[in-house]
């Protein structure tokens, strides 16, 4: 029996030379607005609500980024919202459906109530109220098929509680509270299995930046936010990196710098400012993995919109060649290294983000090191390391 060997060279990793820009989209519906509320819906963009040069609202809007267009939809409560006009709101999305809750309106300086939006139905309906107190400015986000809901400000002062909505029950759960200092005007956003926190308004601007773990309902401090220290401002993920854009910061500057962070090294890169006027409370969303940022305040209110395509993958690496054999693996596979390099600098991380070294196990070679499939399922993975120059090795594996 013949048996043909064959080895798979990858250059997954190297300097990128697309740069990353940004290109002026169809102008937000409906008057100049911010402080609004978003979520993403059948790979569109929905903004709710918000504050105008009139008072606040409870207009909802969708984006069709195939046709670069913005359509007028169902406003929060729908026919009978009279007294839902809100700004300053929290927002997810879940399983197809929106979801907006908390925020201020006209004549209620803090709003509990939580509405799902059905876009199949174009219905909404009113949910379990938030367990919480009553708040606006909080921060939330959604990670397998849970929301999650925390920070802000109520009637006391500032909050650091954080909580978990489940559609299927209807219910809400007090989580661990958030560990860094209670906040308004946070940002937070997740990138693969995590989400993240930084930034916002303590009573003094911050620049800390967080991850939350919603498996152990642990939070994780992580290099903090090398921009100004601000609040008002907005972010997005695009796995493995995230980014923190505009709000008004320690200086009563309206910002438009837009700074990114790799989930593998830790670390911040500033990347192309916004090429526009400086803003705080805008919204930000991502479809197909381009982000979508638009509207706010920065003395006046704006409804410019623009689209952001960064670099794909980390630029800040050197042109380096890994072979590995075989590669699709079933139980093990070998990795060629020019390089010495310690086990233990060597990480694993599934496609979502997640760090999954503890599925394999890895032994140091004469040429490199091999990796072992402990219980890994099936699928993509990342194998992560740093080389002698300190710069991060990423290396794709496919386990059969």
């Amino acid at each position: 029996m013949k048996i043909a060997i064959t080895f798979i060279t990858l250059t997954f990793v190297g300097i990128l030379f697309s740069q990353d820009s940004w290109q002026q989209m169809d102008s937000v519906k409906g008057p100049a607005k911010a402080s609004c509320a978003a979520f993403v819906l059948q790979n569109e963009g929905f903004i709710i609500g918000g504050l105008d040069d009139f008072g606040f609202k409870r207009k909802m809007y969708s984006y069709d980024p195939s046709q670069n267009d913005w359509d007028d939809e169902l406003s929060l409560g729908g026919l009978n919202g009279d007294g839902l006009d809100r700004g300053s709101a929290s927002s997810f999305s879940i399983n197809g459906k929106g979801y907006i809750c908390l925020g201020q309106g006209q004549t209620n300086p803090y709003f509990r109530d939580l509405w799902e939006y059905n876009d199949e139905t174009q219905a909404w309906t009113q949910k379990a109220d938030f367990i919480g107190t009553a708040r606006r400015q909080a921060v939330s986000f959604a990670i397998d098929e849970f929301g999650y809901v925390g920070t802000g400000q109520d009637e006391l002062g500032l909050c650091k509680d954080f909580y978990r909505f489940d559609p299927l029950t209807n219910s809400w759960t007090q989580l661990n509270d958030f560990p860094g200092t209670a906040r308004r005007q946070a940002v937070a956003f997740t990138m693969g299995a995590e989400a993240y926190l930084g930034t916002g308004d303590d009573g003094v601007l911050r620049n800390d930046f967080w991850m939350y773990v919603t498996t152990t309902d642990t939070w994780i401090q992580k290099a903090n936010f090398p921009g100004t220290p601000r609040a008002g401002a907005t972010g997005w993920g695009v796995f493995p990196t995230g980014f923190i854009a505009t709000g008004e910061d320690i200086n009563f500057d309206y910002t438009k710098d837009v700074w990114e962070y790799n989930y593998f090294s830790n670390s911040w890169v500033q990347r192309a400012d916004l090429p526009a006027s400086g803003r705080k409370n805008a919204i930000a969303f991502v479809l197909n993995g381009i982000a979508y940022l638009g509207t706010g305040f920065n003395g006046t209110f704006l409804d410019d919109f623009y689209a952001y395509t960064g670099i794909v993958g980390v630029n800040e690496l050197v042109q380096n060649k890994l072979s590995s054999f075989p590669n699709p693996m079933t139980e093990q596979t070998s990795f060629v290294w020019n390089q010495s390099i310690a086990v233990d600098q060597i990480a694993i991380f599934s496609i979502t983000g997640s760090n999954v070294t503890e599925q394999f196990e890895i032994i140091a070679t004469a040429k490199g090191f091999d990796v072992n499939r402990i219980n890994a399922l099936s699928g993509h993975y990342i194998v992560s390391f740093p080389n002698s120059n300190k710069q991060l090795i990423r290396h794709k594996m496919h386990v059969l």
